[in-house]
């Protein structure tokens, strides 16, 4: 069984489609990266899944039910945009009066398990305005997993983070999926950090999926590449572009793709006058696959 399938969603807007005859699987258990550019319909998905908006056609199941079964719904947490707190109150009333909302039997001992998770159990008495960025988006997701929920969708949680907060939020993350056996759906454009804790991964581009893998398949994909510092790398560029198809500068570095063979490199430079500081071996990261993909479609 999966947490979510769709197949053939539909949602346009004045006879646009943000979503196009989308298919989706995402597998129980899963922390399933969403991919795409700004406006390629990632956030419309992500509501069409929590019922905020309703398809114009498709079909979508949730642990193999209809996605509008009660049963279902109360299995499903989401923080898309913002928590929705109020400024002037404090983490743990923020908490309560959601919990209320819910209707759970037991609010009190809810919302210490939830900022437990989210490692904020220090910080209950805290008012909402005076929380940082991560502390907001930390407390937005406790407010999603209020009632254990099996499913948590996340629209761009890491967004504007500084490398201390990603941290925390991939551990949190990761021990959400494990701990707690929740399936995670997370947008993201910062693909590296997505990288570092996503099991499978989907990729839209103008609301259809163009590519649905996991990261077991992204890493049998992903393409062997050689990075050199020269002195002159203009010229080291010219001289290895004579030899090897695909050579990029990128990063400082330049990058001869589909190769392994660094002795072979260092020799070819070496003859014709070019001595080499730095060469390494190195994979394609998700990063470099997506703007690869999105590249080939744009040419397609």
């Amino acid at each position: 069984m999966n947490a979510i399938e769709i197949r053939g969603l539909t949602k346009s807007f004045r006879g646009l489609y943000a979503v196009d005859h989308l298919n989706m699987t995402v597998p129980v258990g899963a922390i399933y990266g969403f991919i795409g550019e700004n406006g390629s319909g990632k956030s419309t998905t992500e509501k069409l899944i929590c019922g905020h908006l309703v398809p114009d056609s498709g079909k979508i199941k949730l642990f193999g039910k209809k996605y509008t079964n009660a049963g279902v719904r109360v299995r499903v947490g989401a923080l898309i945009e913002n928590a929705g707190c109020f400024p002037g109150s404090s983490v743990w009333d923020n908490l309560k009066m959601q919990a209320i909302n819910l209707g759970l039997e037991n609010p009190d001992a809810e919302i210490e398990r939830v900022l437990e998770i989210v490692r904020m159990e220090d910080n209950a008495k805290l008012k909402f305005k005076k929380c940082s960025l991560g502390m907001k988006q930390r407390i937005g997701i406790a407010m999603a997993l209020l009632g254990e929920p099996a499913l948590l969708i996340l629209d761009e949680p890491i967004n504007g983070l500084d490398t201390d907060g990603m941290r925390i939020m991939r551990e949190i993350l990761v021990d959400i999926t494990q701990n707690y056996h929740c399936t995670v759906l997370i947008s993201s454009h910062i693909l590296g950090e997505l990288e570092k804790i996503a099991t499978h991964y989907g990729i839209i581009r103008q609301g259809k999926m163009i590519m649905e893998m996991s990261a077991k398949e992204l890493e049998g994909r992903a393409r062997n590449f050689v990075s050199i510092r020269t002195k002159d790398m203009e010229s080291a560029k010219r001289t290895l572009a004579a030899k090897y198809r695909n050579v990029r500068e990128m990063d400082e570095t330049i990058q001869v793709y589909d190769v392994d063979d660094t002795e072979s490199i260092v020799e070819y430079l070496l003859q014709n006058g070019h001595a080499v500081s730095e060469i390494k071996k190195n994979k394609v990261g998700l990063e470099e696959y997506y703007i690869e993909l999105m590249s080939r479609k744009e040419g397609a």
